[in-house]
């Protein structure tokens, strides 16, 4: 058994719904890092993981330097369990970092990530895993605008009728597992909306700090070196779990659910003991071998065209005809009107952006151009013969979508015009 910390490298699990601001959160942690030597792991569900590559774009962290892991096509709670793993004992053994942030997916549940990278801390005898890291905090990213809006300022995550499936319980998933909570976004709701997501947050978890802000803006310290993160306590901590204290239920038997990194047990064999506590919120969600954007109901696609939108087409789609199946969208487009510049476009339930993001690669001068493309293979392996690296490359995520209809919506905001 390893009893010191200073031969393990500290890990910090970075959580939210989507659209929150983890990645903000991240960003603004990299740029503020104080001296750390970070790698950062990003876990996107998409088929492109925009996240990572908007991380690299900002210049906090580069692919080239391998501090930046990106993983896609799943989700790091259960399919991309044992890559999340690899990847930390990888970067541990290199001895180039003195920290790892993870940026989990949006629909992940933060309870089996814990587990797995508690399985690397040495604790456990029979876990047979290089004793590496440690797990320092859990920060979740609270949306309040989006709380706001679409879940009655927290209300509908309280009620007692949730079925097993609904997005609400993967919502308190998310804000009972953490040491710390960020909430976001709090210049966009009123006092009292905020008042009422903060008294659902707090009877939800009791515990944790809650920090309040705007653009993701917090102090590097409430996210790294924190030294929060007790695998029992933050158990015990949950409101659901203190309520049933004060009905006089024994929990410490429940804290079985998620003590993963020492039983090591596997998700169905808790679907039974789940179900003896009908308390309304179930903690543990099993996920059989589906993954979470099943289990939740959430699918996810990319729309992919190199052709330009036509700027007026594309702004009446957004803010007359989008789907209100679609939970999150986030990518990169180009209107013919401006074809030199890059726009990042980001979708949160009711919230739409579009920003500036300097300009494409094929429009800066040749000498420049033909530099970049030398050092960058894989973008010059895409490279259009005539947009460049232009393209309209959107991920959608969302609950039963019409996935055809909105390809035809968007191929109709397409420009009939060349650049």
């Amino acid at each position: 058994m390893l009893n010191n910390k200073e031969k393990r490298i500290p890990v910090s699990l970075l959580t939210g719904y989507l659209g929150a601001g983890k990645t903000t959160v991240l960003n603004h942690v990299l740029a503020n890092q104080d001296g750390y030597k970070v790698a950062v792991i990003v876990n996107d569900i998409g088929e492109v993981n925009i996240d990572a590559s908007l991380i690299a774009k900002g210049g906090a962290v580069t692919q080239k330097d391998d501090n930046l892991v990106p993983l896609q096509n799943g989700c790091i709670c259960c399919t991309l369990k044992v890559d999340l793993m690899k990847q930390i004992i990888e970067l541990a053994k290199s001895k180039r970092f003195d920290y790892i942030l993870i940026e989990a997916s949006g629909i992940c549940e933060p309870g089996p990530i814990a587990g797995s990278i508690c399985m690397l801390d040495g604790t456990d005898p029979n876990a047979q895993l290089p004793a590496v890291a440690y797990l320092d905090s859990i920060t979740t990213v609270v949306d309040a605008k989006r709380m706001a809006d679409e879940f009655g300022s927290g209300a509908s995550l309280m009620q007692k009728d949730l079925d097993e499936e609904d997005i609400e319980n993967l919502l308190i998933q998310q804000i009972e597992y953490c040491t710390t909570i960020v909430l976001n976004k709090i210049d966009e709701v009123t006092e009292q909306e905020k008042a009422d997501v903060l008294a659902v947050i707090k009877a939800l978890q009791p515990d944790a700090k809650i920090i309040e802000t705007n653009y993701g803006k917090i102090d590097v310290k409430e996210v790294l070196s924190t030294g929060n993160f007790d695998y029992r306590k933050i158990i015990q901590s949950a409101g659901w779990v203190k309520a049933m204290e004060l009905e006089g239920e024994n929990s410490e038997d429940l804290d079985h659910d998620e003590h993963e990194h020492h039983d090591h047990h596997d998700h169905h064999e808790h679907d039974e003991h789940d179900h003896e506590h009908d308390h309304g919120h179930h903690y543990h969600h099993h996920h059989h071998d589906e993954g979470e954007a099943e289990e939740y109901g959430i699918g996810t696609f990319v729309y992919q065209n190199v052709k330009p939108f036509d700027k007026d087409k594309f702004e009446q789609f957004i803010f007359g005809k989008w789907p209100k199946e679609v939970i999150r969208t986030k990518g990169l487009f180009w209107i013919i009107e401006n074809p030199n510049t890059a726009y990042i476009f980001e979708q949160s339930g009711q919230q739409k952006t579009a920003t500036d993001d300097g300009d494409w690669i094929a429009a800066f001068p040749e000498e420049d151009r033909k530099e970049i493309l030398a050092m960058n293979p894989d973008i010059a392996a895409d490279w259009h013969p005539v947009y460049g690296d232009r393209v309209n490359k959107l991920v959608f995520i969302g609950r039963n979508m019409d996935k055809e209809a909105i390809i035809r919506a968007l191929d109709e905001c397409i420009s009939d015009k060349t650049i």
